[in-house]
């Protein structure tokens, strides 16, 4: 959410900024929030007015009673409480047109970095950077289902039967393989100096609108019925709303948190034909990254978040590339934000593992989250990034580490969590059950 200060001084910086973005249906809105600011600051200044009319009144009864007027004090009286009730009329007229401000306010887009490239949607990202080698086995890589089945590692039918489509069961060797990403990836961000935390699961509607805009919100979240709890559809959502309403001491910061969760979303939309199975599912684990910062902060943390993204995927002989999110691809909230992308060598292209964020004070100012500074308080800064989420993931590690007889290399660094195995196998007997 951006500061009505903007609006009220520079109406048509916001309104490009929402043409750039190609929301142009949202234009109207600024003009509606300068009108309803103006009816605003036009009931509290007559509420100001009242209520001192009112005290210069209120003052007076007192006299006119010890001088024997007593209907001049009744009249008196009558006049107060009838500013009283105009008052208390105006206070709730106020509050109406300061929710209607904010429900706008919510709507309009964040401002971008001027380094943004300017593209209607994520066919007009901008490729930053490749990092390793992509390569193509001389044996033909089979769709990822395939390769899990054949180790007796997914079981997507019966799934389908328990809890409908988009869910699975990993198990066997595939499911130690992903909880041994998971535990590498917490590691490996705690070996960063990232804090560690397992956050709840479910949060507050106040957080939700907090943390990310409506539309957001409606294609994604999930909703306890009959109470006020959404199932989280990443860490980020609980990890930033865990500072709501706080104002933080500054030698404190920056906060460095990497959070594990299960994650839950609808994933509403057309899905194309190379995201079935594990592409796409509403159900899912991830590490992610989460910083709180000083605002002149944001831009280094920026960078710092993604490449811990890449270094982690390299790690485990996966290439990657970086991409930088477009105008039109970059959700309401965000200031700066730019994909990671793994290479499928089944594809043989780079398909998106995860996300980087810069918010700016978005989320903070939504949530309250102040930082206290020496001239006064003002928001911080959040962002956060993807460390790692299977079963997306799961796809990129084990198409660049399949070998041709169908079983999996096991990279260095994951061999401690699987116990020593450096192969996956192809079993011999598969167990029905």
């Amino acid at each position: 959410m951006i500061e009505i200060k903007l609006i009220r001084e520079n109406p048509e910086l916001v309104k490009e900024n929402i043409k750039k973005k190609f929301q142009d249906e949202k234009l109207p809105l600024v003009d509606e929030v300068i009108q309803l600011d103006k009816d605003v600051r036009e009931a509290k200044g007559k509420g100001d007015a009242l209520r001192a009319e009112r005290n210069r009144i209120s003052k007076e009864i007192g006299f006119l009673m010890k001088q024997g007027k007593k209907e001049e004090a009744e009249a008196a009286k009558a006049q107060v409480k009838e500013m009283g009730d105009e008052m208390e009329a105006l206070e709730k007229r106020e509050a109406e047109l300061a929710e209607e401000i904010k429900n706008r306010m919510y709507v309009i887009p964040n401002i971008i970095d001027p380094s943004v490239p300017i593209g209607k949607d994520d066919s007009q990202n901008v490729e930053i950077e490749k990092f390793g080698e992509p390569f193509v086995p001389e044996f033909e890589v089979p769709y990822h289902t395939d390769i899990l089945e054949k180790l007796d590692g997914l079981d997507i039918d019966s799934a389908g039967k328990t809890s409908g489509n988009g869910f699975y069961y990993l198990k066997g060797n595939v499911a130690r393989l992903q909880s041994s990403i998971l535990s590498y990836a917490r590691d490996f961000m705690i070996d960063r100096g990232f804090t560690y935390f397992i956050p709840p699961f479910m949060i507050h509607g106040d957080v939700v609108s907090g943390v990310m805009s409506f539309a957001e919100m409606q294609n994604m979240m999930y909703k306890i019925e009959g109470e006020d709890l959404y199932l989280i559809g990443t860490s980020e959502h609980s990890m930033v709303g865990r500072f709501i309403g706080q104002i933080l001491r500054k030698e404190d910061l920056p906060y460095t948190l990497t959070s594990y969760s299960p994650c839950f979303r609808k994933e509403v939309g057309a899905h194309g034909i190379e995201e079935r199975g594990l592409y796409r599912v509403h159900q899912f684990e991830k590490q992610e990254m989460v910083v709180v910062c000083e605002p002149e902060d944001s831009k280094y943390w920026y960078d710092q978040l993604w490449k811990n993204s890449v270094d982690f995927f390299r790690s485990l002989d996966i290439p990657v590339r970086t991409l930088e999110c477009c105008s039109g691809d970059l959700a309401d909230l965000k200031v700066k934000s730019c994909d990671v992308e793994a290479w499928s060598p089944r594809q043989k292209k780079y398909f998106e593992v995860g996300s980087c964020s810069n918010l700016g004070d978005a989320q903070a100012r939504r949530l309250g989250i102040r930082i206290k500074g020496e001239k006064g308080n003002y928001f911080a800064h959040t962002l956060n990034n993807t460390v790692v989420a299977p079963p997306r993931m799961l796809i990129a590690f084990i198409e660049n580490n399949l070998n041709e007889d169908g079983t999996i290399r096991i990279p260095e660094p994951l061999r401690p969590y699987m116990g020593g195995m450096e192969v996956i196998p192809v079993p011999e007997k598969v167990k029905k059950f």
